[in-house]
């Protein structure tokens, strides 16, 4: 049987990451698997080529990753609070680059993530950041849409 005892669940922040919350934690208990949260700042610096200056870009890049760990931190606390053991970082980068990068370099077993759904134009503008890595990790990938889990009697 596969051991999944390091699992990543990449999260955004927005309303969909606690619905998958559940998911996760009934992964992390089968396994007795420790729990990784990952969320990546976007990088801006394709601005500093339209005349934003550049210091500018930094501080806000720094803003946005010292507000996304606080935020990433009270998410930690407010869902995983049972895990004690479970990890939150906070990274910049392209999104699905830093995902596969943190998987390989603290040796994740699975990845837990949130599909989105989109269709169409939307997909086409904003890409999947979910597919990109279910096609590209070299690890297995669970992929959940958040809206339809069941949440149980």
């Amino acid at each position: 049987m596969i051991a999944f005892k390091r699992i990543l669940f990449p999260v955004d922040l927005s309303e969909t990451s606690p619905q998958l919350v559940s998911c996760v934690t009934i992964m992390a208990e089968k396994f007795d698997a420790q729990i990784h949260l990952l969320f990546v700042a976007r990088v801006f610096e394709y601005f500093t080529s339209i005349y934003v200056p550049h210091p500018t870009v930094d501080r806000f890049e720094r803003d946005v990753v010292a507000g996304a760990t606080q935020r990433l931190e009270e998410f930690r606390q407010e869902f995983f609070k049972d895990y004690p053991a479970t990890r939150a970082q906070v990274v910049s980068g392209d999104i699905c680059e830093q995902i596969l990068n943190y998987a390989q370099s603290e040796n994740i077993d699975l990845i837990i993530m949130g599909t989105h759904g989109r269709k169409g134009i939307d997909k086409i503008v904003f890409g999947s950041v979910a597919e990109r890595i279910s096609k590209s990790a070299v690890i297995p990938v669970l992929l959940v849409k958040p809206f339809k889990i069941d949440a149980g009697p």
